[in-house]
């Protein structure tokens, strides 16, 4: 028969065991929140890098094991950036300002394509389109072989990028205008006066889109973004390499837009008013 002091003892070392357990229990359960956060970063620049969370440092202030800037100031900075235009001139304050979700909306972002065919996938994450729109790309430059400012690095969705117009569509907002291509380097008034016409320059936003210029242009197949008062406009087949021969342009820009405006390399699209 066991003593009073055996039993005792027995008691005892079950509630030191009770006691362990909860105490090693608990431990397990804090321990089993403690998450590392990773982060994604720009790998363009060679001073300073951007988080996926919208912060900037340079290369020395990115934590090893995180990969995150350890200095959290500043996030979704636009240092350096026209808010007007949405254009930077550092790639890195560029991706951090757009990763701001009350400047880019996330599901807007996600349905750009990455290239321009068809076939091309859209941005997966508000990241990826950020680092994607901010490098160079064809909106930023003139005649695409030129910077049009140092404030090239914008973050703006592409704009005409519409899809599925009708040629009914396009004959209802050509309603009262006409149009012609000209020469290779014309300006559109001297492209209207050989037929007698005057150029209606207050008309060049209607015709200023895609769907247009490939309705009256070959275009192959490409419509690029630019900038320059010769546009609407068809490069010429025989123009230089990088100024991608055979495109047709338009531009974000209408107010740069006239009539007078012509390009050695160019053929443009010209409106004109229908006699009265």
């Amino acid at each position: 028969m066991a003593t009073p002091s055996l039993i005792l003892n027995f008691k005892y070392l079950q509630l030191l065991i009770f006691l362990f357990a909860s105490k090693a229990f608990a431990i397990r359960k804090d321990t089993s929140f403690l998450e590392t956060q990773f982060c994604r970063t720009t790998v363009q620049g060679r001073y300073l890098i951007t988080d996926h969370t919208g912060y900037v440092c340079d290369a020395l202030s990115l934590d090893p094991k995180s990969h995150c800037c350890r200095l959290k100031r500043d996030q979704y900075s636009c240092q350096g950036c026209n808010l007007v235009s949405q254009c930077c001139n550092s790639y890195e304050y560029c991706v951090s300002c757009c990763l701001n979700p009350q400047r880019t909306q996330i599901d807007q972002a996600t349905r750009v394509k990455i290239a321009k065919p068809v076939t091309s996938g859209t941005y997966s994450t508000l990241f990826d389109y950020c680092a994607g729109r901010c490098r160079h790309n064809s909106e930023s430059v003139v005649h695409e072989n030129a910077y049009l400012s140092e404030f090239h690095h914008c973050f703006a969705p592409p704009s005409n990028n519409s899809v599925g117009i009708t040629d009914s569509q396009i004959e209802v907002r050509l309603l009262g205008i006409n149009v012609i291509v000209g020469k290779q380097g014309e300006s559109c008034d001297s492209v209207c006066k050989t037929i007698g016409q005057s150029c209606v320059g207050s008309k060049f936003a209607l015709i200023n889109q895609c769907e247009i210029m490939q309705k009256y242009m070959k275009c192959r197949g490409s419509c690029l973004a630019s900038i320059g008062a010769d546009q609407p406009a068809e490069v010429v087949e025989d123009a230089p390499r990088d100024l991608n021969p055979g495109a047709c342009l338009y531009t974000r820009r209408p107010s740069l837009l006239s009539c007078d405006g012509s390009h050695q390399y160019t053929r443009r699209l010209c409106p004109y008013s229908f006699p009265t």
